[in-house]
């Protein structure tokens, strides 16, 4: 999406979520370890490191604790008022100021963690941040129940085998598929699939709009 509508659709959506914004600081502030915002280290644009902005949902050192950089479902180390920010999404819209400083787009791949970026393959590694990595994209949508997926596996295997044997070779494929077909009608249609997807969670709208999608293996 040109930088332009990035920048200019982000300002408005901070001006419009503002009345939202300030109860959830203020819970923030009065709940859990009293902490506003969470910045994480991600691999960015050319695989160049920045700092993603998010809701504190979690306890501050979750990344050295149980399953590391995979959240799990009921994973312990989220807090109460985290659970709900988390299951709406609500906590990645800090992110807002990520695209008006020009870290994100609206739509593109999600940014990974080092330690998740490194699942990916050598070829997709080199590809995947040739574009601008989003707020929201076709890998942010397909796996939406990502938490559930790993949560499951887990019962039989580490969570981060499974990330790197099953979900990352398959998240390679539909983020380079978003490579191959951008436009800015693609965007504005994973910009609606995205807040369709708060309304309806179950939703595979995606599978009837994109024929030629990466087929799901698992």
């Amino acid at each position: 999406m040109p930088r332009i509508i990035d920048v200019l659709l982000s300002l408005l959506a901070l001006l419009i979520l503002l009345p939202i914004f300030i109860p959830i600081v203020i819970i923030l502030l009065l709940s859990g370890e009293h902490k506003v915002f969470y910045l994480q280290t991600r691999v960015g644009y050319k695989n160049k490191n920045f700092k993603i902005i998010k809701f504190a949902t979690m306890l501050s050192n979750s990344a050295n604790m149980g399953s590391g950089s995979l959240t799990l479902k009921n994973d312990p180390r989220v807090l109460p008022f985290g659970s709900f920010l988390r299951k709406t999404k609500i906590n990645e819209l800090p992110q807002i100021l990520n695209i008006i400083i020009g870290d994100l787009s609206i739509v593109g791949p999600r940014p990974q963690m080092q330690v998740d970026f490194e699942k990916y393959s050598d070829d997709i590694q080199k590809k995947i941040y040739n574009v601008r990595p989003g707020l929201t994209g076709i890998g942010s949508i397909v796996f939406r129940d990502e938490e559930s997926l790993i949560s499951l596996a887990a019962e039989n295997e580490n969570p981060h085998d499974f990330y790197k044997r099953v979900i990352a070779p398959y998240k390679g494929e539909l983020e380079i598929w978003y490579h191959s077909h951008r436009s800015v009608f693609l965007d504005f249609q994973l910009i609606f699939m995205t807040a369709w997807a708060i309304v309806s969670p179950e939703t595979r709208l995606y599978e009837k709009w994109f024929k030629d999608l990466p087929k799901r293996k698992f």
